[in-house]
């Protein structure tokens, strides 16, 4: 009887320690971040395209990660004077994430994602959601301090860099 009684013991005490433990999703986040800047080291060039179609974007990398020089397209409406703005392209964990936006008075009037992850069906279904929101954060604002979207944290966090590249090169 007090074999059974240590057994069942024994075996509940090791099913409280087993559906106690906690698993740490920080620590594969910092790890996905340093593989991918390892993977933007080893880009070596990358090119883009304007809306007029004429190649824009080139980067350059000597091993301490690629940098990108987008240039940007100009246009007149009226007396406002708006530009274009093409963001460096972030490597995530999940693939690119690059940022387009135009500007107007100082003011980001419109945003969107141009590269993004789209490679599996997971990767559509959270970008479906996450990509519009983000674009509707950024339109309007002069800063890249927009909220993250829940679910999409490798997207946001690309996006968010990409658009802080772009207002950079707004000198906004």
């Amino acid at each position: 009887m007090k074999r059974i009684t240590w057994w069942a013991m024994s075996t509940l005490t090791l099913l409280v320690l087993l559906f106690s433990y906690r698993t740490s999703t920080e620590a594969v986040a910092a790890g996905g971040a340093g593989a991918s800047n390892t993977v933007a080291m080893q880009q070596n060039t990358t090119t883009g395209q304007s809306e007029a179609g004429s190649t824009q974007t080139t980067t350059s990398g000597s091993g301490t990660g690629s940098v990108s020089t987008p240039a940007a397209s100009a246009s007149t409406s009226g007396s406002a004077k708006s530009a274009t703005y093409t963001g460096t392209s972030v490597d995530t964990r999940w693939g690119p994430v690059q940022v387009r936006i135009t500007v107007a008075n100082g003011k980001v009037t419109s945003s969107e994602a141009i590269v993004y992850p789209s490679e599996n069906s997971r990767d559509q279904e959270i970008n479906s959601v996450a990509i519009p929101t983000l674009n509707s954060e950024a339109t309007g604002t002069t800063t890249s301090s927009i909220d993250m979207v829940s679910g999409a944290t490798y997207t946001s966090t690309g996006y968010i860099q990409s658009l802080q590249s772009a207002l950079d090169q707004a000198h906004i």
